[in-house]
């Protein structure tokens, strides 16, 4: 691996998520191996002497804050007890809070624990569509518990909009620095860009379509386990429209040829537990764009993580080119 975490960096952080296994009751026989590498770090803490493993979270640095992960846990919390999804449970340390820390030179390193949950990641193909009307419902209750919740004081999130995803100082980096993106690539990007921040303030941003939402409910996740369709890593929760959950969802999949069936189904979810207009349903392509082109700045900014490797560079650049293309196409101006 290059960038950020290379391979002495990620050793780096699995030592220190190892010397603080104690703050989550785990022995000293403990083995720490990585899981995953995206935004974060995140690991498995095996203790011979325990039923289960716990899930650990090494924080990228220059992030988010820890307020702003304490924050993220007090929602899980609050839709747990509220019933309202199947989400991991986050494990107290100590001295009673979540968020442990180590130091790594000057930087501070945030981590925190999970209850381990058994499933997989669903498959991406066409066999997603049943599990897509069931994560419509699971959208439709997160938004309606987060309509009727009031957050604790202290509570700050990241918000997803316009600007902060494309503004000068944006949150997941810069989009023209995407691989294999020339003049003209850039020139209808450009474009692109202008007419999503058209589309989106003519749809305004009230209460009935923008709120705290996941951010993320792509496939990687959730966790599929026969008849549960577990949510995990709040990690981008925050502000932003509703709607785009369904943008997140098919997350590195826009281009596939059955993305109209798994809207389909993630609409017939969502309306059987909450009503869902066709004002908002018309938006859907705009928010996938948004999406995507957000995601193509992810790319180019986290181009030592798995995630952009298997997405490969460059093909997704062209990928996004494409679908700008069709939506400018056909988007209302």
């Amino acid at each position: 691996m290059t960038g950020l975490y290379d391979d002495a960096f990620v050793e780096t952080l699995r030592r220190g998520a190892l010397g603080l296994t104690a703050e989550w009751g785990l022995g000293p026989g403990t083995e720490v191996e990585l899981l995953t590498l995206s935004e974060n770090a995140t690991f498995l803490a095996r203790d011979p002497a325990a039923a289960e493993p716990v899930v650990l979270r090494v924080h990228r640095p220059a992030y988010h804050t820890r307020a702003e992960i304490e924050s993220e846990l007090a929602w899980i919390e609050a839709l747990r007890a509220a019933g309202t999804v199947e989400t991991p449970e986050p494990l107290r340390i100590r001295d009673g809070g979540h968020v442990a820390a180590f130091e790594d030179g000057e930087q501070t390193r945030h981590v925190v624990g999970f209850r381990f949950m058994s499933g997989a990641e669903p498959d991406a193909d066409a066999r997603l569509v049943p599990g897509f009307e069931m994560l419509g419902a699971i959208s439709a209750r997160l938004h309606g518990q987060v309509r009727g919740w009031t957050p604790p004081q202290g509570f700050v999130r990241k918000t997803w909009n316009w600007e902060t995803a494309f503004g000068p100082d944006p949150l997941w980096g810069d989009w023209r620095a995407a691989l294999g993106l020339d003049a003209e690539g850039k020139a209808l990007l450009e474009r692109l860009a202008g007419r999503l921040r058209t589309n989106l303030a003519a749809y305004g941003a009230g209460p009935d379509r923008f709120g705290l939402v996941h951010a993320d409910l792509r496939l990687a996740n959730l966790l599929a386990d026969g008849d549960r369709l577990g949510v995990i890593d709040f990690d981008d929760c925050g502000f932003s429209w509703f709607a785009y959950d369904f943008a997140a969802a098919i997350s590195f999949l826009e281009t596939e040829p059955y993305i109209p069936d798994l809207q389909a189904a993630w609409l017939k979810g969502y309306r059987s537990v909450a009503p869902f207009g066709a004002e908002h349903e018309a938006m859907l392509p705009t928010f996938i764009l948004f999406r995507r082109l957000l995601l193509t700045a992810w790319i180019a900014s986290h181009a030592e993580t798995e995630t952009a490797a298997w997405a490969g560079h460059e093909r997704f650049t062209q990928g996004t080119l494409d679908l700008a293309e069709g939506y400018l196409a056909e988007a209302p101006a």
